[in-house]
């Protein structure tokens, strides 16, 4: 009989990471002597759980990456990123820019990398109240959580495509205001494997994942139906347009382009103060 290898794996119960993660959640491809478990858990979640080294493979925020990588490596494949898009600040108003430094926001995390690049937008640290990401438009919405005033909302997942629904109007999109700040896409979540696997297994690991991507993407409309059981209200259409938004080129290969986005955002996040040491990211080679 032979002994496997766990493997355990952390990503969000979102569309974008069930598509990625599908055929190897569904047994698609052969892992060999490694055997997959896999827990689906929100991402702020996992960037604190990844402190503790709980996860071999796990997605992270890149923001949090910089707090973990000497624990972590970032694999090339798996990656989130917004080409022109990304988490967008909502409100039940008009709302300008610069109102929103006089306003409670309601974010997802304080280490995902829609906080920080909301902090770098604002040039100022602003006054916050964390809501699991999923409840951030019901909290905008009635203007208060658990008792805390929400003046807007910093929306990730699928909320990007659903807000108007919940009359709610658009105040900034961070991807957009990333391409007009530095021509570059704006890079949000990767997944990162433990360094003490050793190189060997950290190669092997890496290359189912990037296997599962290319079979999702081969085999679209199957990984797009198994995604759309994690859409939280999204019809089909929606499900795919946002899929297609963060599965895409990126995501099998972060690519000189990217990468070159991941070393910007970390250092321009430690030039306005939010992350505290000057990290060069490290890729699976």
């Amino acid at each position: 009989m032979v002994t496997k290898t766990l493997i355990r794996v952390g990503h969000s119960p979102d569309p974008d990471d069930a598509f990625m993660f599908y055929a190897l959640a569904q047994d698609k491809i052969p892992t060999g002597d490694l055997q997959f478990e896999h827990e689906l858990v929100d991402i702020e979640t996992l960037n604190r759980r990844a402190f503790h080294g709980e996860l071999e493979l796990t997605a992270v925020s890149l923001h949090a990456y910089a707090h973990l990588h000497r624990r972590y490596i970032l694999c090339n494949c798996g990656a989130s990123m917004g080409d022109q898009y990304g988490p967008m600040v909502v409100a039940r108003g008009a709302t300008s820019l610069a109102d929103l430094g006089r306003r409670t926001i309601a974010v997802p995390g304080t280490l995902t990398t829609a906080y920080l690049a909301l902090r770098m937008c604002l040039g100022l640290d602003f006054q916050h109240v964390v809501v699991p990401f999923d409840q951030i438009i019901d909290a905008t919405v009635a203007g208060q959580y658990q008792g805390q005033p929400v003046d807007a909302g910093l929306i990730i997942h699928e909320g990007q495509l659903t807000y108007a629904e919940h009359d709610l109007r658009l105040v900034v999109d961070l991807g957009q205001w990333w391409h007009e700040t530095t021509g570059l896409p704006l890079p949000l979540g990767a997944n990162a494997v433990r360094k003490d696997l050793g190189g060997d297994l950290i190669r092997r690991v890496h290359e189912l994942l990037h296997a599962s991507i290319q079979y999702g993407l081969e085999h679209r409309p199957e990984a797009l139906q198994y995604a759309l059981g994690f859409g939280r209200g999204l019809d089909q259409g929606k499900a795919d347009r946002f899929v297609g938004m963060y599965v895409n080129d990126w995501t099998l290969d972060f690519g000189p382009r990217g990468r070159e986005a991941v070393r910007v955002l970390l250092e321009r996040g430690h030039a306005a103060g939010v992350i505290p040491e000057l990290v060069v990211p490290e890729f699976v080679t």
